[in-house]
């Protein structure tokens, strides 16, 4: 079983995306030891945005094999201006390819990796769930799942800690909230 964990937060130890994807992998691989773990930290060593030269490089084709190899894919993933970070943007760049991830069918794209398992964990300094003030500026679980879908990754888990910037309680109380799911996590091989 492969395990690919990325990162994408430029927080460092302060992140909260950094934090909950490591509990997910730490209880995967508490739940079997024998997971092999790759981990790309985007922020400390970003991709390189695509461009027409790029495309189909060699460094290209490594990142695609590596994603295209995971069984699991845990993807900490922090909102920034109300989306994804530029660095995970690049990495789904370098991943969604045509004929490779994905094709073009009569009837419209058909995903071709649907067979993975992803866990988001996904951090907010607001509030912008269903229903709160900002529900509609939400554009980073939204653009997580519309990308990963066309992978044909239909049903990625997500876990959220919202409202990490307003103040020290209510920080500790999301991730607490968020931690506390991540305890339920199935391990991984009841899913193959």
């Amino acid at each position: 079983m492969k395990l690919l964990h990325i990162d994408s937060s430029i927080q460092s130890e302060a992140s909260a995306s950094r934090l909950l994807s490591a509990a997910v992998v730490a209880q995967l691989k508490e739940h079997d030891p024998a997971i092999e773990v790759t981990y790309r930290d985007l922020a400390a060593d970003p991709l390189p945005h695509l461009t027409l030269d790029r495309f189909g490089s060699a460094e290209g084709e490594a990142v695609l094999e590596e994603f295209l190899s995971a069984d699991v894919l845990v993807i900490g993933a922090p909102m920034y201006n109300f989306g994804i970070p530029s660095q995970l943007k690049a990495w789904f760049d370098h991943v969604l390819i045509a004929g490779r991830t994905f094709r073009y069918t009569a009837t419209g794209p058909e995903g071709l990796a649907g067979d993975k398992r992803v866990i988001i964990t996904a951090s907010r300094g607001g509030y912008y769930g269903k229903a709160s003030p900002g529900e509609a500026n939400e554009h980073a679980e939204s653009h997580l799942r519309a990308m990963l879908g066309f992978a044909g990754i239909t049903d990625p888990q997500v876990v959220i800690a919202e409202g990490v910037a307003i103040g020290p309680e209510h920080r500790q109380q999301a991730l607490d909230a968020a931690l506390a799911w991540i305890d339920d996590v199935t391990p991984v091989a009841t899913t193959a």
